[in-house]
C-alpha cells in the first residue's frame, strides 16, 4: 500500500525524514523533491560497468541549463531523506514527463533504511531546460510486510553528493 499525504505528515520525524521539509510540497500520496544546483556527466565515449568511469561536474546556473538528448545527466535532490520501516520510491513529475524529461532510467526504487540524497539520472527526448531548486520528482512510500532488513550497503548509503555508478565494485 502507498501512504497518503496525511500519513506522510503523521510519520514525519519517525519513519520519514526529509530535510529541508516544506508542508506545502505534500501531495495526496507523495512529496515533491527539488533539484540541487549541479550535474555530473560521464566523459567516456563508452561506459564500462567493469571500471570506474570518469566524470565531470557542471554547475546549473540560476538562468537554467539545457539538457541534450542522448546523454545521461546525474543530478541529486536538494533534500536529504531517511526512511525507516517503509520502502521509498521516486518518480518524475507528470508535468516534466510531458516535456520529455525523465528523472531516472531504472532506479526509482529505494531500500528500507536508505539515508542520503537521491541521485537522479536525467534524460530527455528533446532539448529541455532545467533550473536549480525546481520541483523535479516525487517521493512516495510503500508499506512492507515481514521482517525489516534495512539497507546497509557501503556503495550509496549516506550519500552526500551525486553518486556515479559503483557497479565496478561488484567485479573486483
Amino acid at each position: 500500500m502507498i501512504l497518503t499525504g496525511r500519513e506522510i505528515l503523521k510519520r514525519r520525524d519517525t519513519d520519514i525524514f526529509i530535510d529541508p521539509f516544506d508542508s506545502g510540497r505534500v501531495n495526496p500520496n507523495s512529496y515533491n523533491l527539488s533539484l540541487a544546483d549541479e550535474l555530473m556527466v560521464y566523459t567516456e565515449d563508452v561506459l564500462d560497468p567493469q571500471k570506474e568511469n570518469r566524470t565531470e561536474t557542471i554547475h546549473i546556473p540560476k538562468e537554467g541549463y539545457v539538457l541534450e538528448p542522448g546523454k545521461v545527466y546525474l543530478a541529486r535532490t536538494l533534500e536529504y531523506t531517511k526512511t525507516y520501516n517503509l520502502v521509498p520510491m521516486i518518480i518524475g513529475r507528470s508535468s516534466l514527463g510531458r516535456l520529455g524529461l525523465a528523472v531516472h532510467v531504472t532506479s526509482g526504487f529505494g531500500d528500507v533504511g536508505f539515508c542520503g540524497y537521491w541521485t537522479l539520472q536525467l534524460t530527455c527526448v528533446q532539448r529541455v531546460k532545467i533550473y536549480p531548486g525546481m520541483k523535479i520528482c516525487q517521493i512516495f512510500y510503500h508499506t512492507i510486510c515481514g521482517e525489516v532488513l534495512e539497507y546497509s550497503s557501503d556503495k550509496y548509503q549516506n550519500s552526500d553528493r551525486i553518486m556515479a555508478s559503483k557497479i565496478f565494485q561488484e567485479f573486483e
